[in-house]
């Protein structure tokens, strides 16, 4: 046997939710810039977990299920309110998804029925913990989640405890649609083997989280938004760029594992990126950005990822940048129950071997004889 590193190429299962082909993404078999320019999250997320686009009762349905849903246990918020100040953002949510599974009396029920629902639920706390954490850190009391309106909309909403602008909904609604799901990634694959030993959807969901913290995942657009603020000004990128190329130090938000010819969200991301500073009055963010794109392109080759362009309109949305990874897993929860459903579908443990490189013929030494 001999080992892979980093898995990258195996094929470690099957699945008929999203793809990556050629460059393209898809999700079940429909072009990500369709979705990304027609649908909205809720559209998404139907179609990720039941195979299809919803009809208008059955999207009405679900948006009727995310509201339902979306309000906090009274016990979770006063975990929330315990958390040492200071704490990482990823680990009180990861704490706070944890701590869900105790307030549902179904979390090891392991129906198909009862795991939708819990699907569904997940995606409705998600947004409202993030945004209770995000205030109760800053001495404020939690918004409520509103009624009859979007996951998008609601998110705005509960950080900010004011009406969102259309443009900036518009703009959140998409980066959610963007991030739903990407085939077999880190934090997905995380979650599918920890259900594949029948642990509950909680359980699933934390690991993904868990997977998600790491900077070489889901921390990148926090790491592009280090460097703009770096940078500061649209003056000194030019030098600050070309320092990183002259010394092969990476430069953040670019290159991608599985795509070589660019990412395709990234060109939506940028769209969006324009059109929040325009409604802000300031095109700072996005020129720097722009610039960047053209001198580590035009240099090296690499073209931008989901993570780049995500960072200036994280910013513009006025969402402190220590939430720019929650805000992924409120999206991605939605991909990874998806594939949580699928996983219980179909289950076989997973299980890989590794290739043993350590010593051999080593023998027990009495501890007296030991050097």
């Amino acid at each position: 046997m001999t080992a892979t590193k980093g898995l990258e190429g195996i094929v470690a299962a099957a699945s008929s939710i999203s793809s990556i082909i050629d460059g393209v993404l898809t999700y079940r078999g429909i072009n990500i810039d369709e979705l990304a320019e027609q649908a909205s999250f809720e559209e998404v997320a139907y179609l990720l977990w039941y195979g299809k686009l919803p009809t208008k009762q059955q999207l009405d349905g679900l948006k009727a299920q995310l509201s339902e849903h979306a309000q906090l246990p009274a016990e979770v918020i006063a975990g929330l309110k315990l958390y040492p100040k200071g704490s990482n953002s990823m680990a009180a949510l990861r704490t706070a998804v944890s701590s869900l599974a105790l307030y549902d009396d179904a979390a090891n029920d392991m129906s198909r029925e009862a795991n939708l629902l819990k699907a569904i639920k997940l995606q409705a706390k998600l947004p409202t913990v993030v945004a209770a954490f995000a205030r109760i850190r800053e001495g404020k009391e939690p918004v409520a989640p509103k009624k009859g309106v979007g996951i998008a909309h609601n998110f705005l909403y509960m950080l900010t405890g004011e009406e969102p602008a259309a443009v900036a909904v518009e703009a959140m609604d998409k980066a959610l649609v963007l991030h739903a799901d990407h085939e077999l990634n880190a934090s997905t694959f995380a979650s599918r083997v920890t259900v594949a030993t029948l642990s509950d959807i909680y359980s699933g969901v934390t690991s993904a989280i868990g997977a998600l913290k790491g900077p070489l995942h889901g921390g990148a657009n926090e790491a592009v938004m280090v460097m703009l603020d770096d940078i500061g000004s649209l003056a000194n990128v030019e030098p600050y760029i070309q320092n990183k190329l002259n010394n092969k130090e990476k430069v953040m938000g670019f290159g991608h594992r599985v795509y070589k010819n660019g990412d395709p969200r990234a060109k939506h991301l940028m769209q969006m990126s324009r059109q929040l500073g325009e409604l802000k009055g300031d095109m700072t963010l996005y020129e720097m950005s722009v610039k960047i794109e053209d001198l580590v392109t035009g240099q090296k080759g690499l073209k931008p990822n989901v993570d780049f362009y995500s960072a200036s309109c994280y910013t513009m949305l006025g969402i402190p940048r220590d939430l720019f990874t929650p805000i992924f897993a409120i999206s991605r929860v939605s991909g990874w129950t998806a594939h949580i459903l699928e996983q219980y579908e179909d289950n076989r443990l997973i299980r890989p071997r590794a290739e043993y490189v350590g010593p051999v013929g080593q023998h027990y030494v009495p501890v007296g004889k030991r050097g």
